[in-house]
């Protein structure tokens, strides 16, 4: 008998990956192989990071906490929902130096101390990709 190991499976409403500012990102997600029992607090969140050369950023620019102490606690055997009107910046960005990435991210805090962690990744804005200048 298989095992499968606990994921989290992200899925924007009209399975959309390009959003403009203003627009509202949606959609569902589904907690697979995770034992319920143990779950301590389900976090959702819309964010963007950076990446490239320097500091690497990140900041968070919609975040929801579940627990089961809060009224608004769901049933996790059902899917979840998110929702969120997106930014007007900054905008995804393709740079050959530096990369902006937006995402939303699903982590479930376990007993002992564990997590699972989804992501899934989308565009904001029509910022056209930068190539590297040829050598």
């Amino acid at each position: 008998m298989s095992i499968t190991a606990p994921y989290i499976r992200i899925r924007f409403n009209g399975d959309v990956r390009s959003y403009q500012p203003g627009d509202v990102i949606s959609g569902e997600y589904y907690l697979e192989s995770i034992p319920f029992e143990e779950i301590r607090a389900i976090e959702t969140s819309v964010l963007w990071y950076t990446e490239g050369k320097g500091d690497e950023d990140l900041a968070v620019h919609d975040f929801h906490r579940l627990s089961p102490e809060d009224q608004d606690w769901v049933d996790p055997r059902r899917p979840g929902r998110f929702s969120a009107v997106l930014p007007n910046s900054p905008l995804s960005y393709q740079g050959a130096i530096l990369k902006i990435r937006w995402c939303v991210r699903v982590r479930v805090f376990l007993g002992r101390g564990k997590e699972v962690l989804g992501e899934k990744p989308f565009q904001l804005g029509g910022v056209r990709a930068i190539k590297a200048p040829a050598s």
